[in-house]
């Protein structure tokens, strides 16, 4: 751990560093689980390689998810630019009833809602910007600031990373022509999203419950958020069943699924290069 900032976390702290031991923290950070001198212990997560603005949005995000008060989500106890510390959370074993309470939970977070689609500040989906703030007409269209921030966004990240060839330009151009027809049926209204929710971005706390981490947070369609958790696996028919029964959702949601989906396959093909091109073809072939 770099020397300035353990003196400024036990400045601040007013106590003393005595040991940290690392831990996974993702693809993308280095993480330890420190101990203070006052046997306290704390989630330390580093990067020194990152966007100076990336661990203030990650710290904002929690926040943001903490004030539905839905589901548990760590304190934020410092943040600076090359890191984030974090309440400390000890991993426990599901409780019987985990995925019943973690789709209740998950439906109550998107009953908290905003006027406005979007967020106050732009962030980051994984180590992607994300586009949060809306247009005027955008902010109370979600057909629009989903296309335009998320689909649009995404696809001009391609052509600069020189993955937009032929095939997916002429697709996007039709996506384009039947975005209203795609989405016309869904619901217009903000509901706070962890926006890029899978098995790896939450824990199992100490009491068996569910807790959120690394969020992608702003205000959205909540069918994005449930169709992010359907892209990788990890979570069963009594997480959807319960959320379901708590907040049910307005019909023809499975046919909107993979456009939603598809902001997500394209960031990967951002990311991680052409093993995430076919399924981006496919998931827009879908409605074309």
């Amino acid at each position: 751990m770099n020397s300035e900032i353990i003196k400024y976390i036990e400045k601040e702290l007013n106590t003393k560093i005595v040991s940290g031991r690392s831990v996974g923290g993702g693809c993308i950070n280095d993480a330890q689980t420190i101990t203070t001198s006052d046997n306290k212990q704390f989630f330390l997560k580093l990067n020194f390689n990152s966007a100076k603005d990336m661990f203030f949005k990650e710290a904002n995000g929690l926040r943001e998810l903490k004030k539905a008060a839905a589901i548990r989500v760590p304190e934020v106890i410092l943040v600076d630019t090359n890191f984030i510390l974090l309440e400390q959370i000890n991993p426990g074993r599901k409780s019987k009833t985990f995925d019943e309470d973690f789709g209740r939970s998950f439906a109550n977070l998107h009953r908290f809602t905003s006027e406005h689609f979007g967020f106050y500040e732009d962030n980051y989906i994984g180590s992607t910007p994300q586009k949060n703030i809306p247009d005027n007409d955008e902010k109370n269209n979600w057909i629009k600031f989903y296309f335009n921030k998320r689909i649009l966004f995404q696809y001009r990240l391609l052509e600069k990373n020189g993955y937009a060839d032929s095939s997916i330009k002429k697709r996007i151009s039709l996506l384009e022509n039947k975005i209203y027809e795609i989405l016309k049926d869904t619901e217009n209204i903000p509901s706070l999203l962890h926006g890029d929710l899978w098995s790896g971005n939450y824990l199992v706390d100490e009491n068996g419950n569910a807790c959120l981490i690394d969020p992608a947070v702003y205000y959205g369609n909540r069918e994005a958020d449930l169709a992010m958790t359907k892209l990788f696996g990890g979570f069963n028919s009594a997480f959807y069943k319960s959320y379901n029964e708590a907040f049910p959702l307005p019909e023809g949601y499975e046919y909107r699924e993979n456009i939603y989906k598809l902001y997500h396959v394209m960031n990967h093909l951002n990311l991680f290069g052409g093993g995430y091109y076919h399924q981006t073809i496919s998931l827009m072939d879908y409605y074309l």
